[in-house]
C-alpha cells in the first residue's frame, strides 16, 4: 500500500528509534529532562526567538497560543480555510472563549487592507480583537508556501493596533525549503510560532511552540492546564532532535510532489492544482466519480489518498514515499480512472 493520505503517516526510522532508546531523560514538569531542554533550545535558536516548549500536538500548541495571547471574549482573526478554524473542534471558542472573525484571502494570508477591516476596537458594545492567526504552509489551500514579506505586511497592521500575531507553522519548514528562506525569516514577523516535528520531519509525536521568554513561561502553565505536562518525555524529544536533521530532505518530498502532479495531470478526467510544497490537490470530478468513490477505488488498488472537499482529493508526499512509489501511484490512478 502506498499511503499518500498525509505526511502524518510516517514511521520512525531505525536510527530515530535508536536515538529514542538512548535518550537521557528526567521529569519535564520539573524542567529536568535534558533531552527536551536541548530540543527546546535548538528550536528557539532555529526560529531566532527566545524560548520554546514541546507539546504533544500542533493543535495543542495553537490552542495554548490563543489562550496565552488573549482575554476571554475577544475576537481572533483567522482565514476561513485555516486549520484552527476548520479542524480544531472550535478550540478557540472552547479553550480561550474567543469569537472568531474570518477573512478569505486568495492565498490564505490577508492583505493589509483585510487586516485593518477585520480589526475591532474594544468599546461598550464590541469585544476588541485579541489575535491575528496566520498559517504557513497553508494546508487547506494545497500546501501554499507564503513568503515572509506577505506575513510581515499582514502582521505589521495587527501590531500597529496592538494585536499579537500567532503563526500556525505546522509545515513551516516546508515553506522555508520551498522559498529558500531560513525559518527565522518567517518568525521575525510574529509573536509566536507552532511547528510540527511530525509530518514531513518524521517524528512520531510532537510539536514546538516558540516565542518570548514571558510567553513560553505562561504557555507552560496553560500546557499543564490542558493536560500536556509530561514526565520522562525525552524519549520523544530525542525523536524531535533527530527530526530537525530532516529539514533539508524536504526538498525531495517537494520534487516528488511535482512529479506526482505532472503524472496525474496526464490522466483523463483529473485536473491538478500545481503544488508548491508536498501537497498535491487533484480535482477528480471529470472522472465521473465523487471524491469518496475515487479515494475508495484507489485504496482498493493500493494507493491511499484523502477526500478534500469540492470533488477534490489530497495526496501528500513524505519521507516514506520513494520515487518508485510516485511512479507506481501514477500508474495505479491511471488504471482506476481508465
Amino acid at each position: 500500500m502506498i499511503d499518500l493520505r498525509s505526511d502524518t503517516v510516517t514511521t520512525p526510522s531505525e536510527e530515530m528509534r535508536a536515538s529514542m532508546a538512548d535518550a537521557d531523560v528526567g521529569d519535564d514538569v520539573y524542567g529536568e529532562d535534558p533531552t527536551l531542554n536541548e530540543l527546546e533550545a535548538r528550536a528557539a535558536e532555529r526560529l531566532g526567538m527566545d524560548a520554546a516548549m514541546f507539546v504533544p500536538s500542533g493543535t495543542m500548541g495553537n490552542q495554548i497560543a490563543a489562550r496565552v495571547h488573549t482575554e476571554r471574549g475577544q475576537e481572533a482573526v483567522v482565514d476561513v480555510q485555516s486549520h484552527v478554524y476548520k479542524w480544531e473542534l472550535a478550540g478557540f471558542a472552547q479553550h480561550a472563549e474567543l469569537q472568531v472573525r474570518t477573512f478569505d484571502g486568495p492565498r490564505g494570508v490577508p492583505s493589509p487592507e483585510q487586516v485593518e477591516a477585520a480589526l475591532v476596537d474594544e468599546d461598550l458594545h464590541r469585544p476588541g480583537t485579541g489575535l491575528l492567526c496566520l498559517e504557513n504552509t497553508h494546508n487547506s489551500r494545497g500546501g501554499l508556501a507564503i513568503p515572509p514579506s506577505e506575513l510581515g505586511d499582514a502582521a505589521a497592521v495587527a501590531h500597529d493596533a496592538g494585536v499579537p500575531v500567532h503563526l500556525d507553522g505546522a509545515r513551516l519548514f516546508n515553506a522555508a525549503v520551498a522559498l529558500d528562506e531560513p525559518a527565522s525569516a518567517f518568525a521575525e514577523h510574529v509573536d509566536s510560532v507552532m511547528f510540527c516535528l511530525s509530518k514531513g520531519l518524521g517524528a512520531p509525536v510532537g510539536s514546538m511552540l516558540v516565542g518570548s521568554e514571558d510567553f513560553i513561561a505562561e504557555a507552560r502553565r496553560v500546557r499543564k492546564l490542558f493536560g500536556g505536562g509530561m514526565r520522562q518525555a525525552g524519549v520523544l524529544g530525542a525523536a524531535g532532535l533527530y527530526a530537525l536533521e530532516n529539514v533539508d530532505r524536504l526538498a525531495t518530498d517537494h520534487e516528488h510532489a511535482q512529479l506526482l502532479a505532472a503524472g496525474l495531470d496526464d490522466v483523463s478526467g483529473i485536473t491538478i492544482e500545481q503544488p508548491e510544497t508536498n501537497i498535491v490537490v487533484a480535482d477528480v470530478t471529470g472522472t465521473g466519480m465523487t471524491e469518496d468513490e475515487f479515494a475508495a477505488a484507489c485504496t482498493d488498488a493500493g494507493v491511499q489518498c484523502s477526500g478534500f472537499g469540492g470533488g477534490r482529493v489530497r495526496l501528500c508526499t513524505h519521507l516514506d514515499v520513494t520515487r518508485e512509489d510516485v511512479d507506481d501511484a501514477i500508474d495505479v490512478v491511471a488504471d482506476v480512472v481508465d
